[in-house]
């Protein structure tokens, strides 16, 4: 049985890695009933193929899979991780209003491609 949200994210960059390890902490009851999982892509780099996504997409934005099989990236793929997360779906419940949601996905996405160049040019592959 697939969890309700299966993310899959790069654990070869370190500022990545680092971020997933601390929500994996704070998510750990919600692991433990299979409500959510974690996936290093780098592992099953064909695994969102079904959705278009291929390796180095997954590696520039995080990636998830939700109960109703959708394919969630970037911006809503953090706001879906902070809705179940403890102390944080405030967080998610006030980013995913439709106007931050914007502005999130907008901010995500200038973050993650600045990130993605920095561990090409850093080697984390």
């Amino acid at each position: 049985m697939q969890p309700p949200l299966t993310v899959w994210y790069n654990t070869r960059c370190p500022v990545c890695n680092a971020g997933i390890t601390r929500q994996r902490r704070r998510l750990l009851a919600a692991m433990q009933k299979g409500i959510i999982e974690f996936r290093d892509i780098n592992l099953e780099p064909e695994a969102l193929a079904r959705f278009g996504a291929g390796l180095e997409e997954v590696r520039r934005r995080l990636h998830a899979v939700d109960a109703q099989d959708r394919l969630l990236v970037g911006a809503d793929c953090a706001i879906a991780i902070w809705r179940l997360t403890p102390g944080e779906a405030w967080l998610g419940w006030l980013l995913g209003l439709p106007v931050l949601r914007q502005v999130m996905r907008f901010a995500y996405d200038g973050f993650a491609d600045r990130l993605y160049g920095w561990n090409r040019r850093k080697g984390h592959w």
